[in-house]
């Protein structure tokens, strides 16, 4: 008989809608033994939030987050509200011994990041960070691959987010469905939004950032609140580059920006080391791009004769997660990378091998987006304290 798991999802916006669906989905893919339960979602609208418990259907909602980490019919308290909330909801949770997922960036900042990540883990309950693009297979079997040893000694890792959403000055900051223009509630822009991503592939890929420098640039300073109706100052970055410093001694350079005209959702990432590279591109996530300098022949490692870029198509059973999907050459999608994470952490909890990246690992995140902003302020140079 399979053991409940009892849900208590916390914001019915886009996280809401991908959590909720990997919630419903996972025991159609995943042999394991819990079952989710959609208890209550919690929203401050509560006619969406009726609207989207119906859909989903959950059994009921709330318009207070704390009748959901209070609960005795919750276990787990998911965080998918605007990056202001998570603070407050994620130690309540831990303090009502609830498992406690949070979407990204875990904090507002450092200091939040660090209170969080001592709560849930004097409270000893289960946490993860929803960054799903480390369940992306071919993001994942270029972990593999690193592993192996088929890279070697890392010496350049880059990395690219770009969208084009914010261009225009007529789109306004705040409310709902804008509050990541919001610095108040989304605390910074493209380094919260879209680097915390790059950072955790490329801290899970390539090991902790030492240092970094930065530049950033708000490119409209002004914009009208959806909130109140008047124009204010924005705060956050609409686009943010820098370089880093790996401890491994590796060099890395990040871009992203919602001023790219054209770019939609472009996540890319190349890393180069001394037996080879690797490049994935989330506009064709089904692939991984491979090259590959030296063969094992004869026990031993030589110049292969065949060198050149490899795209390998992530869809056979071998490679990872695929085997719980579809035939090889048929492909799955960005919803799925969701549904392979709560897998991860449902089998973590089955296990007791936590899964990755918990509160602490994104802390590791969060010190580096701290220090890019500091960098860029200072125009200089700084430790990020990363491990």
């Amino acid at each position: 008989m399979s053991k409940e798991l009892r849900i208590g999802m916390i914001g019915y916006g886009f996280m809401g809608r991908a959590h909720s669906n990997a919630y419903k989905r996972l025991n159609d893919f995943f042999p394991v033994e819990h079952r989710p339960v959609l208890k209550a979602v919690c929203g401050r609208n509560t006619e969406k939030a009726a609207a989207f418990a119906r859909n989903w259907g959950y059994e009921r909602v709330e318009t207070d987050w704390r009748a959901i980490v209070s609960a005795k019919d919750i276990d787990v308290v998911d965080i998918g509200t605007p990056n202001d909330t998570h603070f407050d909801i994620a130690i309540e949770a831990a303090r009502h011994g609830k498992m406690v997922l949070c979407e990204k960036p875990l904090a507002m900042n450092v200091q939040q990041a660090e209170e969080m990540t001592r709560a849930v883990e004097m409270a000893g309950v289960p946490n993860m960070v929803w960054f799903n693009y480390r369940r992306v297979p071919a993001i994942a079997l270029a972990k593999q691959i690193i592993d192996e040893g088929r890279i070697g000694k890392s010496f350049h890792y880059r990395a690219t987010y770009l969208q084009d959403w914010t261009i225009s000055p007529d789109v306004p900051q705040g409310g709902a469905a804008l509050w990541r223009l919001d610095v108040n509630a989304a605390g910074s822009g493209v380094t919260g939004d879209l680097l915390a991503h790059s950072i955790d592939t490329a801290m899970w890929l390539n090991g902790p950032i030492k240092r970094v420098t930065a530049m950033t640039k708000t490119f409209v300073t002004e914009r009208v609140h959806a909130v109140t109706g008047e124009v204010a100052p924005v705060g956050i970055d609409d686009a943010c580059m820098f370089l880093a410093e790996f401890a491994n001694g590796s060099m890395g350079t990040f871009e992203s920006t919602r001023y790219a005209r054209g770019r939609k959702n472009f996540n890319t990432f190349e890393m180069n080391g001394e037996a080879g590279s690797v490049y994935f591109d989330l506009e064709e996530p089904e692939y991984l791009q491979f090259f590959e300098y030296q063969q094992q022949q004869s026990g031993k490692k030589v110049e292969s004769h065949l060198t050149g870029w490899r795209k390998i198509h992530t869809t056979n059973s071998e490679h990872p997660y695929m085997n719980r999907y579809w035939v090889p050459g048929t492909c799955i999608g960005y919803e799925h990378t969701f549904l392979n994470a709560l897998a991860d952490f449902v089998m973590g909890i089955e296990s007791g091998s936590p899964t990755q990246p918990d509160f602490r690992s994104a802390l590791q995140t969060q010190k580096v987006c701290d220090a890019v902003i500091e960098a860029a302020k200072k125009g200089a140079w700084v430790e990020t304290g990363a491990e």
